[in-house]
């Protein structure tokens, strides 16, 4: 388990698990007291070494966004 960077010091962290030879990833916060959010989940495509793509990382941001607005309203 690792933080995922380039989320401006948001808790989101990463497992990453090898499995018969490929690599998977789990991808959640722990920003919020009260819940867990899990984020994403996926197969590690080795295209860019062990570096996470640009289009998993958006959507990861994506999702973060949504939970976050999602939790404000459960607030309420």
């Amino acid at each position: 388990m690792k933080a995922l960077t380039g989320f401006g010091g948001r808790s989101v962290l990463e497992i990453v698990a090898p499995h018969e030879g490929n690599t998977y990833r789990a991808v959640y916060t722990v920003k919020f007291a009260d819940a867990i959010y899990v984020l994403h989940a996926f197969q590690k495509k080795s295209k860019s070494g062990t570096t996470t793509p640009k289009t998993e990382i958006d959507l990861i941001r994506r999702r973060l966004t949504d939970a976050e607005r999602l939790h404000a309203q459960r607030r309420k």
